[in-house]
């Protein structure tokens, strides 16, 4: 006979994903000590602790929580598709879970979930937004199964899929010299004082654009997003580089700001789908495949 019932699973769960017993409590619409007692019948049968509890400060996960909270997550996701049999027989079920390079995650986070969401009703869609060393160490350790990134520090073992590609532009103030232009060069931009990203692959790539035309640019701020590049070009601290560049003239505290295409064309960055090349791809990954093709490739 089962000790624990999928309705404690789903308390676990709950605490889990809310951080605290009072968010948790009312998603389950249930009472905050019904849940604590909940909890504390799990941790004394397991024998260990799942959660680090502190007055006054939010719920967190022990490292053993992490693991049983994975794969608790996965039995109550089995329980909600063996209530439906005609799911069963027809659905591709299971967890997907994809990556996405935080500088792409505001353009095409979205779309991409409402895709898959679409497309694969039956599964449990996770996501991941992170920067490129940490979205190849999930994908290799199997925490992630299709990323979203540009082609940079991906070796032999990725196995890459071209989705399309990423033009860099530069961001200048609004009464910048040269804001008028319709394009621009990397050496019309070597004597400026650049903002670029603080990530450490992408900022390398960028100054190795210029080392290939034996150019040596001045780095002057190195930002944590381009929302922060924006703010700091509108107030004319210098000229931003990026390969995402949102749709808005103005940054957020009102300043206007222009994008213009970089025009050397070795300058251009796939952006791709990757995943573990030592991993053969199942029904599930290929169809999330092509559901990400159906949004990115226009």
């Amino acid at each position: 006979m089962l000790y624990l019932s999928l309705r404690q699973f789903e308390y676990v769960t709950a605490v889990a994903r809310a951080g605290s017993l009072s968010g948790a409590a009312v998603q389950l619409n249930v009472s905050q000590p019904s849940l604590s007692v909940a909890l504390t019948q799990v941790e004394d049968y397991l024998g260990y602790k799942l959660f680090v509890r502190r007055k006054g400060a939010p719920i967190t996960l022990t490292a053993a929580g992490e693991a049983y909270v994975d794969k608790v997550e996965d039995l109550l996701a089995m329980a909600r598709r063996l209530e439906d049999p005609d799911l069963m027989r027809h659905a591709v079920s299971g967890r997907l879970t994809v990556g996405m390079f935080d500088g792409l995650a505001p353009f095409h986070l979205g779309p991409v979930l409402k895709a898959l969401a679409t497309r694969l009703p039956a599964v449990d869609i996770r996501y991941r937004v992170s920067d490129f060393a940490t979205l190849a160490r999930e994908m290799l350790d199997g925490r992630i199964d299709l990323a979203v990134t540009y082609d940079l520090g991906l070796d032999a073992s990725f196995s890459k899929s071209h989705l399309v590609d990423a033009r860099p532009h530069a961001l200048l103030a609004g009464d910048h010299p040269m804001a008028g232009k319709s394009r621009i060069a990397l050496r019309d931009l070597a004597g400026e004082s650049l903002i670029l990203s603080e990530e450490g692959l992408s900022i390398r790539h960028v100054l190795g654009l210029f080392q290939r035309l034996k150019l040596k640019p001045l780095v002057t701020h190195r930002v944590a997003s381009v929302e922060l590049m924006r703010s700091l070009v509108g107030n004319a601290m210098g000229v931003g580089i990026s390969y995402c560049v949102p749709p808005a003239t103005r940054s957020y505290d009102g300043k206007p700001v222009s994008s213009i295409a970089i025009d050397d064309d070795f300058a251009v960055e796939p952006v791709i789908i990757a995943r573990n090349g030592l991993d053969l791809p199942n029904e599930l990954v290929t169809q999330a495949h092509a559901a990400i093709a159906g949004v990115l490739i226009q």
